[in-house]
Parts: structure tokens; C-alpha cells; sequence
């Protein structure tokens, strides 16, 4: 009879899936990294579960989730106290790989509780902002303690290794993923501006607005609006810029929609003529500028972090900082049917490289890598059979 909790002989690796204790996890309240995590869900031979803090909704269907309380008895931030949290279900569970999303200081903690099970970590943000990875020597310590550092763009692979020696084990670039599978039919293009994130200074919203007062007023049929709110969920707060957006938008005939759900932001960008990633800060991948491409908008974006690495020859670029500049490059395209129809075509072509059956069979193979490196390790520290 099989031992209660026991692997049948011959399943495939469990991987146990960590992401922050605050991430959403379910219809209505996902942000980026748990959108990912959810799509790589089907990376092929390996069985998955995710762990993550306790929800406020239901979690998604077809995802086995764990929800973990952090501990109140341990000492320190949340991420410790989550850590300590997961300590006793990942040894009842005895996963062959832990995989921790975009927190260094849990990948840390759980490889030091958990030495003989390798530990990885995919960062999707700015490591020189995250603790446990500021200096350049936690940056070596976090790639040579962990059995792989995974970066989402080309952009945070320099980040983490900025004033570092060359490691033993360099971070892995697996980009973000989309599921084109699920995404809307084509439909008809309308000619329409579109905004889609949150709507905080970084991501450039106000300079949308801005941007948008210059150039509609020579666009005749054409309209512009925003999918948004401050956080990534309905009962986002109203915060005091979204109420300063929201004046002046409506002042410069820019609707504000406020937040919609995933599914209806890809249908928006299926109708959407342009769609503008106007990011201010130094964007570490930049999901939305894919969902565009995806969608066959055609795109407008910055510069900034990950951004070219997603736009590359098919995306319009303008400054964030100028609003006049960005309103000209939005004016020239809308009058553009010929450079429009281009990068509609493009687009799609291009995002076929960043669609999760590509990012999941990397996953993967890394995955397989770093089981082969574990076990040729112990192998080599194994005593000699007499």
C-alpha cells in the first residue's frame, strides 16, 4: 500500500511555486507576477503548486494554491515570516525544486532551511531596489548561494550584475510571457488611444493626458481613454493624483474607465488603433507593450529598462518626459493608415517570442538543468563506495 503524502514512482518533479505574500491570485485581483506564475503552470514534466498569502476571492480554477498565512511568532519583515510559514508544508510536501517569485529575501531564507532541495528565483523587478540584492555584494552572494538568479529582460540581467564579478552560474533572461492562445478575435480597428495599467506617475499616465490634449484636437474621429486604476483590483483606492488625472482628463476629452478585468483589457486593445506604454520609470520587462503588439495595435512606448527589448523595430518611441513630443509622434501616427496597417501586422509577429509554450519550454529546460547540477553536485561530494 502507498505511504500516505508519498510520489507514485515515476511522477513527474514537483516545483513549489512561491510568490509574494501579498500577490493576488485569482480572476479580478492579479497583478503581474501572479498572471505569470499562472501561465507557467503549463511548462511540460513538472507538476506545480503555488503558494502565496491568503486571498480575498476565489484563486483560479485550474491552479492547486496554498495559502499561507505569515507567522505573527516570527521575528522580522513579511517575507521572513512568511518564509517561516512555509517551512512545515514544503517539508510535508518535499517539492524537487522551490521557485520563488521576485523576492530575494524569501529564495534566501527557504534555501537555508532547505539545503538539500535547490533554490531559484525569478526577478521581474530592479534587483538594486529589492532587499537582500541592493550591493554588489548581496548580488553575488544571492547568485552564488542560489541554484539560479532568472531576470525577466536583457535589461535586469545588467541590473543584477552591475559591479558584480562574473558568476560561476550568469542569471537566465526568461521574458514574460503572454497565452496568445487566449486572446480576443481580431475586430475591427477603432480609432482609438488607449491607456492601459495603473495609473500612478511612473507609468506615465499624466503625460498621456497631456499628450493626448495635443494631439486630438487635429484628429477629427479619433478618441482616447485610460483602463486603470491605482492597484490591480476593483476596489483600488481613489488616490489624489487619479482625482487630478481624472480633472484634467475630462477637460482634454480623455475618458477614464477605471479598472476592468484582464479579458477586457485584451478586447480593448483588439479594437484599440494605438495603444501608448508611456513609462517613465525604468520599465523591468513591460507586459502591456506585448499584449499590444499581441493584439495588433500598433505601439507607442518609451525607452526606458525592458521596453526596446519588447518593441524593437516595430514600436514608435517617444520621449515620457515631453507631453508635446509624444502628442506629435500619437498625431503622425493616427494620420498614418500606411505605417499603421505595417505595424499591425508586425506587431503580432514579433510577440509570437514572448507567447508562454516558448517561455515555458525554457522554464523547462533550466528547470531540468537544475536538477542535473544538484544531483552531479552531491554526486561529487558523495564518499567513495569502498
Amino acid at each position: 500500500m502507498q505511504a500516505r503524502g508519498a510520489v507514485p514512482c515515476g511522477a513527474p518533479p514537483l516545483v513549489a511555486v512561491i510568490l509574494p505574500p501579498r500577490e493576488g491570485f485569482g480572476p479580478g485581483r492579479t497583478g503581474a507576477l501572479g498572471m505569470i506564475a499562472h501561465r507557467l503552470l503549463a511548462t511540460p514534466g513538472f507538476r506545480t503548486a503555488v503558494f502565496g498569502g491568503p486571498q480575498s476571492g476565489p484563486v483560479f480554477d485550474n491552479a492547486p494554491f496554498h495559502a499561507v498565512r505569515p507567522a505573527i511568532w516570527w521575528p522580522g519583515n513579511v517575507n521572513l515570516r512568511f518564509a517561516a510559514s512555509l517551512t512545515r508544508t514544503l517539508r510535508r510536501m518535499r517539492p524537487a525544486l522551490i521557485e520563488v517569485h521576485n523576492r530575494p529575501e524569501i529564495a534566501l531564507a527557504l534555501a537555508a532551511r532547505f539545503p538539500d532541495t535547490p533554490v531559484t528565483v525569478l526577478l521581474n523587478n530592479d534587483p538594486q531596489a529589492m532587499r537582500e540584492a541592493r550591493r554588489p555584494g548581496e548580488r553575488a552572494a544571492l547568485l552564488r548561494r542560489l541554484d539560479r538568479v532568472m531576470v525577466a529582460s536583457d535589461w535586469l540581467s545588467g541590473r543584477l550584475l552591475d559591479g558584480v564579478p562574473p558568476p560561476s552560474r550568469p542569471p537566465f533572461v526568461l521574458h514574460n510571457c503572454i497565452d496568445l492562445a487566449a486572446l480576443p478575435p481580431p475586430a475591427a480597428r477603432e480609432k482609438l488611444i488607449l491607456f492601459a495599467g495603473r495609473l500612478v506617475p511612473e507609468k506615465g499616465a499624466d503625460t498621456f493626458v497631456a499628450a493626448c490634449a495635443a494631439a486630438l484636437p487635429a484628429l477629427p474621429g479619433w478618441r482616447a481613454e485610460m483602463i486603470g486604476a491605482d492597484r490591480f483590483r476593483a476596489d483600488s483606492p481613489d488616490t489624489d493624483f487619479i482625482r487630478s488625472l481624472r480633472d484634467a482628463a475630462r477637460a482634454d476629452g480623455v475618458a477614464l474607465l477605471g479598472y476592468r478585468d484582464h479579458p477586457e483589457v485584451l478586447e480593448a486593445m483588439a479594437r484599440a488603433a494605438i495603444v501608448v506604454v508611456p513609462s517613465r520609470w525604468q520599465e523591468p520587462f513591460g507586459l502591456t507593450a506585448v499584449e499590444a503588439l499581441a493584439c495588433g495595435a500598433s505601439l507607442i512606448c518609451s525607452r526606458r529598462g525592458g521596453l526596446p527589448e519588447i518593441g524593437g523595430e516595430v514600436a514608435v518611441y517617444a520621449d515620457p518626459d515631453d507631453p508635446l513630443a509624444l502628442g506629435e509622434a500619437i498625431r503622425s501616427l493616427a494620420l498614418d493608415d500606411a505605417r499603421r496597417q505595417a505595424l499591425e501586422q508586425a506587431g503580432p509577429l514579433r510577440a509570437r517570442q514572448f507567447d508562454v509554450t516558448v517561455a515555458a519550454t525554457r522554464l523547462a529546460a533550466l528547470r531540468r538543468e537544475v536538477l542535473a547540477d544538484r544531483a552531479a553536485r552531491i554526486e561529487r561530494l558523495a564518499p567513495a563506495s569502498i
